[in-house]
């Protein structure tokens, strides 16, 4: 089948806005079949696909990479997220760090993946940043494995720390990493925290109930009925030392009690990643840091008085209103990637400053601005319109192999309509009442432009040298 016949095939689908971002951002290279298997919402007419499958089953599509448009510029330097495999290669190390790396490759290649360079900026809110802190916590504890130290030393961080960076970076992970996440060679030390030996912690900390609490982290009810989370809370607050450790001058002049508290968490981490295998420690840091993550909206939201202006005393669907609303979420689709959770909160707080504006009327439902909608939407360099993907809100990874390329998940939300604020406070907010709860799943009769949805939909198509997996909502 042609690249042109594909698309035409596309066209029939009222999913093609999907497959067109797929078909966009894919990398040119090997195309791997198509398996879809989904409660179909949407039969294309005989006139927009000449022989419509009679079940909901797509087989396998092959299409020769030769038919396939090359990059048409070949002297010309690639765009910059122009899809690229990364060739790996031995580190330089420092020899200073004294530390076997190899002990901890899993956990290494886990973060080089999920901060790949291509992609990073994009993910690093959701999946680099929280792997990436992960990584620091656990390279804490086996540092000191066999000492009694709880963090690295002063002498060895910025060398430990720089290893760790050229590890990363070799096997295709974005040098920019510690920049993106706020995370340097300080956070290997223990900062402020008077305690950082495993002696005194297990003198002062119930070390057993503390293990036991996050050995296994439930990912559904964590965020909402934490157990974990307590536990590491109070015993960073024993080994803070209460306010005496204001007076140690270990503690850092001038250093805050908040700093002081959060650098004892960090020894906590430590300890706990000393004493779990690591992929468990793993898991628990990455389910704490997704219930941290998808409190808050990432987006940042710049006043919007146009869309006040037009959209003040509107009671109807408004050209004018729609319009200027629409310019104003196509700015925000370039900033990154986000969960459905955080997408649910960044309506929530842009709705808010609308109706503070003295928008009253909820415009998402007249203007149809869907959840997906305030995820990434366009690629800033090109101009392109590609359809919306909203991370799960549930901790994921990006995957690489060698042949297929990279991958991550999306949950296909796109007719659940973005919620409208009652009010212009965000105070009231809460995703945990009923517990995990999300916006139901558009039924037929709710739905205004039936789309792909269902249980067990899956898309495995290279793009952008990733592949996206589609879902319904965790």
């Amino acid at each position: 089948m042609s690249y042109f016949q594909f698309y035409h095939f596309l066209r029939g689908s009222m999913c093609h806005q999907l497959l067109l971002f797929i078909i966009y951002l894919s990398s040119f290279r090997d195309v791997v079949a198509l398996e879809m298997s989904f409660e179909s919402t949407h039969m294309a007419s005989v006139s927009e696909l000449a022989s419509p499958p009679s079940t909901g089953i797509f087989y396998p599509i092959e299409i020769s990479p030769a038919v396939i448009p090359q990059y048409p510029l070949p002297n010309e330097s690639l765009p910059p997220m122009y899809p690229t495999f990364p060739t790996a290669y031995e580190p330089v190390l420092t020899g200073k760090c004294p530390v076997n790396f190899s002990a901890i490759s899993n956990i290494l290649s886990k973060t080089a993946s999920d901060c790949s360079q291509p992609i990073a900026m994009l993910v690093g809110n959701v999946i680099c940043c929280p792997q990436f802190s992960s990584l620091v916590h656990i390279f804490q504890g086996f540092y000191s494995f066999s000492s009694d130290k709880l963090v690295v030393q002063n002498a060895v961080a910025n060398d430990c720390f720089s290893d760790i960076m050229s590890i990363l970076a070799s096997r295709g992970a974005n040098a920019t990493i510690p920049s993106i996440c706020s995370i340097k060679s300080a956070n290997l030390t223990g900062g402020s925290c008077p305690v950082n030996d495993a002696m005194t912690f297990e003198k002062m900390v119930n070390s057993s109930s503390l293990l036991e609490a996050c050995s296994t982290v439930d990912p559904l009810k964590e965020c909402c009925r934490p157990i974990c989370q307590p536990a590491i809370a109070e015993a960073a607050l024993r080994i803070s030392g209460g306010e005496s450790s204001m007076e140690n001058k270990d503690a850092g002049q001038g250093s805050s009690r908040v700093d002081v508290l959060n650098d004892c968490k960090g020894v906590v981490y430590s300890y706990i990643s000393r004493k779990l295998p690591s992929d468990v420690a793993n898991t628990a840091f990455r389910i704490l840091s997704a219930c941290k993550v998808n409190k808050v909206c990432p987006l940042q939201f710049k006043q919007p008085s146009e869309v006040i202006t037009s959209c003040r005393n509107v009671a109807a669907p408004s050209p004018s209103c729609c319009s200027s609303l629409n310019a104003y979420i196509a700015g925000i689709q370039r900033q990154m990637l986000i969960t459905n959770k955080q997408a649910i909160i960044c309506a929530t707080v842009f709705g808010s400053m609308l109706r503070k504006g003295g928008v009253m009327t909820n415009i998402y439902e007249l203007c149809d601005v869907d959840l997906k909608d305030f995820s990434i939407q366009e690629d800033a360099a090109y101009g392109q319109q590609v359809a919306g993907c909203l991370l799960r809100s549930l901790p994921a990874d990006v995957i690489f192999d060698n042949t297929t390329g990279y991958s991550f998940t999306c949950d296909l939300t796109d007719n659940i309509v973005a919620p409208w604020p009652s009010s212009s406070s965000v105070s009231s907010l809460s995703l945990c009442a009923p517990e995990m709860s999300l916006p139901a799943l558009p039924t037929s009769e709710t739905m205004k432009n039936p789309g792909c949805r269902g249980v067990g939909l899956e898309m495995m198509i290279p793009i952008f040298s990733l592949f996206l997996f589609s879902a319904i909502l965790c």
